[in-house]
């Protein structure tokens, strides 16, 4: 009888369990079984561009522990009032269609596959013909961009990386020029060279001019450099001369990934005054391949840097648009058997904020469109183990960075893999994007 008791015990803590809102247990949640260390928890359901060997064409997928849901085989299953309309958005072989539905669709999309993926319902997880049709492992997978990327933008929104730059370029007292706190600054980027986790860099060729009392030179990059930066996807745009005002402009951003602008230091430096970076960094930008929504990370949001001096009105805003995401890269050079982690820093840090940056960059009229992607700018903390580019670890080269193993680093070596990763985390879960990962070939 004792033993009887103990049973019924036990059951009724686990119906109560499963009865509370925020019991975090993936395998409790979905159907599907999900590590705890899982970047894809349910929680997260990022969205991708995937392909198999079977099935060449590429389409859009959600990412869920180990497995990936093909949107095009259970778009039928969006019904929706927004999306009962628009199910072909599913079939198409990247997101912009999708993304350009705005806000609503995106809401309606999310709730719809946290329902289909719950533990109880039954239309997925009893339909094994369906199941069979609609899941991939991911490692059968191919990933792709995940969106045609009009234009790209990338800002310069980090204090603790602009104050290091402008103390190594200009001295203590001039490290900030008098418009960084009142703007975010930023510059237009080249989209056609951003690829994906996974696609190897090319060392690049260009003028420098590593002697300053010599005339320039033409050679290799010896000053090849990563920037640990995020990214957000556009959702709707806006009309040509119609700004986007900061109250609304959560409604157009879409969701983020990890993002390594590959940066050739000695190229940048001779050719960047008067108008900014160009052949410096447009030879290669790196993405991961999965979209997290900014629902999943909104659980994760902390109040806003004080900024002083206040910015101007078009600018202020008071809900927590911060982020705590964590943030990780290592290197892994060609004799080296283990990957090592040379910066753990966090997109906290920022100084601006993702609103800021879209309200500043529509406030003359510029119209931004489904499928264009704007930059946080390198993404630095206080402490020197945070600088989030090769440039501030190293010192501007006056220093090695130790890779064990007696391997040591002041700039990037052919052969080098960087990968960088970050999560959000949660009780029991996390809100992971994947690696972002790329490797140097020699310059040709």
């Amino acid at each position: 009888m004792a033993a009887v008791n103990i049973w019924k015990k036990l059951l009724t803590l686990l119906l109560t369990l499963e009865s509370i809102p925020e019991y975090n247990c993936n395998f409790k949640m979905s159907f599907v079984k999900i590590d705890e260390k899982s970047d894809f928890s349910y929680h997260n359901l990022p969205y991708g561009v995937f392909s198999t060997p079977e099935n060449p064409r590429h389409r859009i997928g959600v990412a869920i522990g180990d497995q990936i849901l093909d949107l095009s085989v259970i778009k039928s299953l969006f019904r929706g009032p927004v999306l009962s309309n628009h199910q072909d958005v599913f079939d198409q072989p990247t997101l912009n269609a999708f993304m350009g539905l705005g806000y609503e669709a995106w809401r309606e999309a999310r709730r719809s596959l946290q329902q289909l993926l719950s533990a109880n319902e039954t239309t997925l997880r009893d339909d094994v013909s369906l199941r069979s049709r609609a899941f991939f492992h991911k490692s059968s997978a191919t990933m792709h961009l995940p969106a045609e990327i009009g234009d790209y933008t990338d800002f310069y929104s980090s204090r603790d990386h602009a104050t290091n730059v402008g103390i190594m370029f200009r001295g203590k007292e001039n490290a900030l020029m008098p418009n960084w706190l009142r703007l975010p600054v930023g510059y237009h980027g080249r989209a056609s060279s951003i690829v994906v986790s996974g696609t190897p860099i090319r060392r690049p060729s260009g003028q420098m001019r590593p002697d300053q009392s010599k005339p320039p030179v033409f050679g290799q990059s010896k000053q090849l450099d990563i920037e640990l930066e995020m990214a957000f996807f556009v959702g709707g745009g806006n009309r040509l001369g119609e700004p986007i005002p900061i109250e609304r402009a959560h409604q157009h951003i879409f969701g983020m990934v990890l993002m390594n602008d590959w940066s050739a230091r000695d190229i940048q430096a001779w050719e960047y005054v008067p108008l900014g970076p160009f052949l410096g960094k447009n030879f290669g930008t790196t993405i991961s391949p999965w979209v997290v929504p900014m629902e999943a990370l909104l659980p994760f949001a902390e109040p806003n840097t004080v900024q002083d001096p206040k910015p101007l009105p078009y600018l202020c805003h008071d809900d927590a648009f911060t982020f705590n995401i964590n943030l990780f890269v290592s290197v892994k050079g060609e004799a080296m058997k283990e990957a090592a982690t040379i910066c753990k820093s966090n997109f906290k840090y920022m100084y601006w904020t993702m609103k800021q940056q879209l309200a500043h960059h529509t406030v003359n009229g510029c119209n931004v469109r489904p499928g264009d992607l704007l930059a946080s700018g390198t993404i630095s903390g206080p402490d020197p183990d945070s600088f989030g580019s090769m440039l501030e670890l190293s010192w501007k080269g006056s220093k090695t960075v130790d890779l064990g193993g007696g391997e040591t680093r002041t700039f990037l070596k052919d052969g080098d893999e960087v990968t960088l990763t970050g999560y959000c985390e949660g009780s029991g879960y996390r809100v992971g994007f994947g690696p972002c990962a790329g490797t140097i070939l020699p310059a040709l």
